[in-house]
């Protein structure tokens, strides 16, 4: 699946939800699914399952934050596709 078709995804399961909720509630929910994921990093061992489903969730709410504020995620990372975007080195020389 491409970033733009993920984004499309959780746009049509979530966006009507995530729209009423607000940009400033959602931005909550996505910096809340970042502690689970920070959470499950510390743990020892790692659960690679726990944790492939951590990022997925991290991934859904900062896909469905694009959506609200019209940024689409693909396009962010083109700022990235010539490597560092300060000194366009990769790897970084900054």
């Amino acid at each position: 699946m491409t970033i733009e078709a993920f984004q499309k995804q959780i746009e049509n399961i979530y966006y009507t939800r995530d729209a009423a909720r607000g940009v400033p509630l959602t931005f909550t929910w996505f910096v809340e699914e970042v502690g689970e994921l920070a959470k499950e990093i510390r743990k020892q061992p790692q659960d690679i399952e726990r944790l492939r489903e951590e990022f997925a969730d991290v991934f859904a709410w900062l896909a469905t934050l694009g959506s609200l504020l019209g940024i689409s995620l693909a396009d962010a990372a083109q700022i990235y596709a010539a490597g560092c975007p300060k000194c366009k080195n990769t790897p970084c020389n900054c």
